[in-house]
């Protein structure tokens, strides 16, 4: 037999009070005396009951629920972000509402659904892709804080990591190692983190009268793999790599070993992006950005919390945290 649901009511009875008395114990505004919510929690937890939130979601227009927008997580440094971002969020007394959408690097694809969730705001590390986009998600008129998005407007943040800068020394860095013909390992055209280390990198590249060879990859392991052994069929034998990120680097140094005698790092040296944990392991020793994922964390929760406190202002914001460089074997040279 189907239990039936305990109500206000119910806890109304049970406590001798009224039912407005039950709403107002259970409101984070409302005017009661702390006996009065004493003796309505002990009813209610007596009767083992949960308040239900929609009458306040339609009431205020608040859910109390932030709205948190992965794709892919196949890159172990989104969900140690998201470990953090949802540890932040609990603490400063919402829910998180985890919101998966096809699209692993744009939110474009996604109007339609995050249209249809009611969250006081969004935050994600799928970036804007298009002008269009933007105005339609700040029609959507909630706080939105991207990661490592370019695009910002109306209510609409963004906290990056310090990408065309890092590019930038990475050609430095490889420079000083005597490499004259690096590759350039990019990912998706679509990701605009990747766009601006790419930036970057080339602008260093230039000023040092590097050669390099791009290659084009998705910003998995695999296709590391697959960009640098086609490459290395087509008769490019770097003496330099810069991946996008950490998983595709690793897959590009894997390839390397297999398809040629070249050494990492006395005949190679390769610079990832991300020092996700693998990037350690004694199979790579990558050298690689490290996007410090805690202070882009606590930058957006800043950002969250002062969009609250002035919700006229409709806050679009742009911070940069820079990146550090975590020296690993793959450029011993140093």
């Amino acid at each position: 037999m189907t239990r039936r649901v305990i109500t206000s009511i119910d806890v109304a009875r049970h406590a001798g009070v009224s039912q407005s008395a039950v709403s107002r114990a259970f409101s984070t505004t409302a005017s009661i005396s702390p006996a009065m919510r004493e003796r309505v929690f002990k009813a209610a937890e007596e009767l083992n009951y949960k308040p239900n939130r929609i009458p306040a979601i339609m009431l205020t227009g608040r859910s109390g629920m932030i709205g948190v927008i992965v794709g892919g997580l196949g890159n172990p440094l989104y969900g140690y972000a998201l470990e953090k971002l949802s540890a932040g969020i609990r603490e400063a007394g919402f829910q998180v509402l985890l919101v998966q959408v096809i699209d692993d690097v744009t939110l474009d694809a996604a109007l339609d659904q995050l249209a249809s969730y009611r969250v006081d705001a969004l935050i994600t590390a799928l970036a804007i892709g298009t002008e269009e986009t933007v105005q339609a998600i700040s029609a959507l008129n909630i706080p939105v804080i991207c990661f490592n998005s370019a695009l910002t407007g109306p209510g609409i943040s963004s906290v990056q990591s310090s990408n065309t800068k890092s590019g930038h020394h990475a050609a430095t860095l490889m420079h000083s190692l005597k490499v004259r013909h690096p590759v350039w390992l990019a990912g998706p055209l679509q990701n605009a983190a990747s766009r601006a280390r790419e930036a970057g990198f080339m602008q260093g590249c230039a000023e040092h009268a590097l050669e390099v060879t791009r290659i084009q990859g998705a910003d998995d392991y695999q296709s590391g793999f697959d960009a640098m052994s086609a490459a290395l069929a087509q008769g490019h034998h770097p003496d330099g790599l810069f991946a996008s990120n950490d998983l595709m680097g690793c897959g590009a140094l894997d390839a390397i070993r297999q398809h040629t005698d070249l050494r990492c790092p006395e005949d190679v040296v390769v610079i990832g992006y991300d020092n996700i944990p693998q990037a350690a392991w004694q199979a790579y020793q990558l050298s690689s950005f490290d996007q410090r994922p805690d202070a882009l964390v606590t930058a957006a929760l800043d950002i969250l919390a002062r969009s609250f406190s002035t919700p006229d202002e409709r806050l679009s914001e742009r911070h940069k945290i820079e990146a550090e460089l975590v020296l690993r074997r793959s450029t011993g040279r140093v």
